[in-house]
Parts: structure tokens; C-alpha cells; sequence
């Protein structure tokens, strides 16, 4: 049993938002889909039968999304960090999450998807780029990826070397 679920509160599109990272994610499934009731219409506001929330789980990771209305919405203060093998995976999730989402604030590695969400899209070897004790490396890692959108790995590791 997971014991920490992220829980994301959407305006009314969860079940869509729900499907979208399923089809991206290899490892993914739908889960339980509940709706809303008659009971409780003075304070949600949704129709009898429309969908309440959706359990998903993307890479053995299970996730709640709930159409809560827009009372809320996602701020790029919390992301999910989308570990990458190779730059191929990192160009596919790059491509997949941002299609629809708000290119003004691609940096770094991190997206908006087109619900809102935020994500950070990093490759194998990034930490010990930016990590290295030698300054020098670490912050020639820094600066190349501080101008870069999308993180290619060679070419950051290119920086590093010198």
C-alpha cells in the first residue's frame, strides 16, 4: 500500500487529464472513477453522475485527480520529476507533456502540461554535472543549463568538460 498519494484538484477536466499522462506513461493505468451524487449539489455545483474524481497510477505511482471547480489551480512551486535514461526519453516526455502546455515558461528542464501541471524532465547524470566538486565543471554544467529549455545531455556534459 502506497502510503503518500498525490492528489491534484483540477477545475473539471480530470478524467481527461487522468487519460493524458496514462497514455504517456508506459506502466499507467485508470483506476476507480467516482461521481458525484445528487447529495452535497449546494456546495460542489456538479450534475448527478459527472465524474467526482479518478484513481491513476503512472509508473507504480498512484495519483488522485479531483474536478473540484476553479477555486484552485497548480503552481509551478510543486512539479513531478520525470527520471529520463537516455536523451531519446527525455525528447519523448519533453514532446508529450508540453504538447498544449505554456512554452513561456519552459527552463531548466521544467513544462507546463496543457492542464497546468508542472514537470521536470531530467536526464541520467545531471546531479553529478551539477554536483561536481570541482566548481569550476559544476558551474560550467549551471550555466549551460540555465540557457537551455529542453536539457540535452551531451551538450551539458560538453560544458562540464570544458
Amino acid at each position: 500500500m502506497q502510503k503518500i498519494t498525490p492528489f491534484l484538484w483540477f477545475d473539471g477536466d480530470a478524467e481527461e487529464a487522468a487519460n493524458f499522462y496514462v497514455s504517456i506513461f508506459k506502466n499507467s493505468k485508470i483506476g476507480r472513477i467516482a461521481r458525484y451524487g445528487k447529495e452535497g449539489f449546494e456546495i460542489h455545483g456538479r450534475p448527478a453522475g459527472t465524474v467526482m474524481t479518478v484513481e491513476f497510477e503512472l509508473e507504480g505511482q498512484k495519483f488522485v485527480a479531483l474536478n473540484g471547480g476553479p477555486h484552485f489551480t497548480f503552481s509551478p512551486a510543486i512539479s513531478f520529476q520525470v527520471d529520463c535514461a537516455t536523451q531519446e526519453e527525455v525528447d519523448r516526455y519533453w514532446e508529450k507533456l508540453s504538447e498544449g502546455g505554456d512554452e513561456t515558461v519552459q527552463q531548466c528542464g521544467w513544462l507546463k502540461d496543457k492542464f497546468g501541471l508542472s514537470w521536470q524532465i531530467v536526464p541520467a547524470g545531471l546531479a553529478e554535472l551539477l554536483g561536481d566538486k570541482d566548481p569550476e565543471r559544476s558551474g560550467r554544467a549551471m550555466q549551460a543549463m540555465l540557457q537551455m529549455k529542453k536539457l540535452d545531455i551531451a551538450k551539458l556534459r560538453q560544458a562540464h568538460t570544458g
